[in-house]
This record gives structure tokens, sequence and C-alpha cells, in this order.
């Protein structure tokens, strides 16, 4: 088996590279360690790199559409890593997660009508659903102090309501939280009492760390299965999200055909020339890199774990189940979250995500990204520890 070099460092300067390239727009200075879009600093796998090289070869990169084959590596895709049985005729193409978010909303609501959050999460969920002028309807999640728990007697109030949607994120994104399966059973039970369509976004499931297990939402109850849409891609898992390539599966029919609908209408759903053979290339050949992606991840979550303990205990980790990104509670410097963002960045030179971005649940809190490597993780670290020893907050 190979072994793939996750401590390269790798120069992404001049790329058009989002996490890099913005940012002088984005926080005002060039000089701060990126620890903010949730993309990786490691090479995109061989497996990727070559698929696109192959078809590159060719000399006509013309029409293209997703043949069977690209279809069956999700299935069994899906099947090998999570146990779900699908069939090719449940998916459909997605030119990205967040857009395919917004494809959920206008399809399958009206302007005006409820959509349910659970915050703090994702900006974009809260974005989309009120720059499409649908109302945010917030359920909000309980800190206790080691990972989020979610308040159902709240979500049964709120959803009771008259939401026509729940935007969920399984796994959690700040927190990094694997929902169990009776809290997904009791989401889908609700959720179906009160006609409240589950859309849920997994593009971190296939990053759970070593001891964790990630279970779709589709899979824990008929009532599930039959009331959602599940968003996924190999996008964050293999770092190749500039490729657009995701996809919704939905298994209840006239659901799917009332989103399939919605993109026909534009076009939406068509994909592109290496959208289709990289998704493919990385289901298939792609987990060997991956099994060593997650022990690194997992390695660089313990040092931040272990450092903040041993070095800084003041500062609060939620250590995640899945993903790259780690939540990090600020609370005890006692600063306006205007003057945690100026000193992180200004004095530690860190570049790191505003907690308070992800909702109001988010104030004294920031998101590091450790998708890096763990040299770059430990200067974070270091900058951090001298900042806040030197008292310049």
């Amino acid at each position: 088996m190979s072994t793939f070099n996750f401590d390269e460092e790798i120069n992404r300067y001049g790329t058009s590279c989002v996490k890099y390239d913005s940012l002088d727009s984005h926080f005002g200075t060039k000089d701060v360690l990126p620890m903010w879009v949730a993309d990786m600093d490691f090479k995109t796998p061989p497996c990727v790199i070559n698929a696109i090289k192959t078809r590159a070869e060719h000399p006509i990169l013309g029409y293209t559409f997703a043949d069977d084959s690209y279809y069956r590596a999700i299935c069994d895709w899906q099947w090998r890593r999570h146990g779900w049985s699908i069939t090719p005729h449940q998916i459909g193409f997605l030119p990205g997660i967040v857009v395919g978010m917004a494809y959920c909303i206008k399809a399958m609501t009206t302007p005006g009508d409820k959509i349910l959050i659970q915050s703090p999460v994702y900006p974009p969920f809260r974005n989309l659903v009120e720059k499409n002028g649908r109302q945010v309807v917030c359920n909000s999640l309980h800190n206790d102090g080691t990972r989020f728990q979610i308040d159902f007697d709240d979500l049964e109030k709120k959803l009771s309501e008259g939401c026509k949607m729940m935007l969920l994120c399984n796994p959690h994104n700040p927190g990094g939280r694997i929902w169990e399966r009776e809290e997904l059973q009791q989401i889908a039970r609700l959720c179906h009492r009160y006609g409240v369509l589950v859309v849920s976004d997994e593009i971190h499931a296939d990053l759970a760390l070593p001891g964790n297990k990630h279970l779709p939402f589709a899979c824990v109850s008929e009532e599930a299965a039959d009331n959602c849409i599940t968003l996924s891609a190999p996008s964050k898992t293999f770092n190749m999200a500039g490729l657009g390539s995701s996809y919704f599966i939905a298994g209840n029919e006239a659901v799917r055909h009332k989103l399939e609908t919605y993109l026909e209408a534009s076009e939406l759903n068509n994909g592109h020339l290496f959208a289709f053979c990289t998704a493919e290339a990385a289901y298939r050949e792609g987990e060997a890199w991956l099994s060593q992606l997650l022990d690194y991840l997992a390695g660089n979550v313990r040092l931040v774990r272990d450092f903040m303990a041993e070095h800084l205990p003041q500062i609060k980790v939620m250590v995640p189940q899945a993903s790259f990104l780690v939540w990090l509670d600020f609370r005890a410097l006692q600063l306006e979250q205007p003057a945690l963002v100026d000193f992180l960045l200004k004095k530690a030179r860190l570049g790191l995500n505003d907690g308070l971005s992800f909702g109001v649940e988010g104030r004294g809190f920031m998101r590091m990204n450790v998708g890096t490597t763990r040299a770059t993780v430990g200067r974070a670290l270091a900058q951090l520890k001298k900042a806040i020893d030197e008292g310049s907050f």
C-alpha cells in the first residue's frame, strides 16, 4: 500500500486559492496563518489527479454526461462506508452542496415559508434561507462543554409552528458532532409528524475520525428515508472542492421528481467534463489515501487538544468526531467578539473563522481549520500562546 506524505508543505499562493490568495481582501492583511476556509493543504489524491490527466489527454473536450459507472461508484461507496443501500435512480448531480441546498429551498418551499436551522451552524444555512425570501426558525444547540446537544422540546415547538423544511447538518459544522441514531430518529419522527421535509447536509460524512462512525439520516428509519433529501460530495473528503462534483440522494419518488423538475427546467444538473471521472476515481481508488488522511487529522486534533490543556487551559476545545474543523471557546479571555477577532488577527496572526458568523451562539468562539501540516498547526498554537502570554489583549 502506498504511503502518502501529509507533512509536505505546498505553496498554494498564486493559484487563485480562496484560502491563501484572498487573505488581504478578507482579513485586510497577508501576514496571517490561514486556518479558515474548509479545504485542506494536502495534495489531492493521485487517483483524482490521474483521472484528470487521462481525460485531458483526449484532444476533444466536448459535451458530457454521467454514465452508469459514476452512479454505481456512489452507490458502492455509500454501501461500503456507511451501510446505506441506494440505487442510481435515487441520485442526481449537483454543482455544489451550498448550491444544492439553495436549489432544495427554491424547489421545495415558497417565499415566506419557515425553514428551521440548528445554530451555531455553517453560515450559508442561515444566509440561504434569508436571501431566498424564507423565514429562519432557529433551534439553538446546547453546548455542554464537550459537544453540542439538541433541545428536543424546543425543536418540537418550532417544527409544530408551520415549518416546511429543516436543514440538518450531519455531521455538524462547526462542532464536528456525529449525531447518534436515537437523536436522528427523534428528528425523523418530529419532522414526519409535522410535515417538515429534512435536507441533510452530509458533506463531512466520510471524515468521521478513527473511533467514530457516521450514520446517514436516511438510514435511521422509514420515516427518515421517506422524508429527506441527502446532500453529499467527495469534495471535502478528497480535497477536490474546486471540481464542483456534488450530488443529492432522495428515496421518495415524489420529492425526487419535484427537485429534478426544478433542476431540469434551467439545466442546472448537467455537470461538467471532470466532475464525473474524478468523483468516480475518488470513490473507487481513494480509500487508502483517506484512511491515512483520517489518522493524520486525528493527530492534528490531538495536538490542539493536548496543547491547550497543557499551555492554554483557559481555551476550551470541542474535540470533533468528524472533519478537520475545531470549535474553540475563547470566552475566558473576556473579550467582546470584535476585540477577540482583532486580537487573534493582529497579535496572534491567525486567520480563523469568526464564531459569531455561525450564529449568536458562537459569540466568544472561533473555528480553526487543522486540515494542514502538523508543523503549521504547531506554528499556529505557538503564535497563539505567545500572544496570550504577552497579555497583549
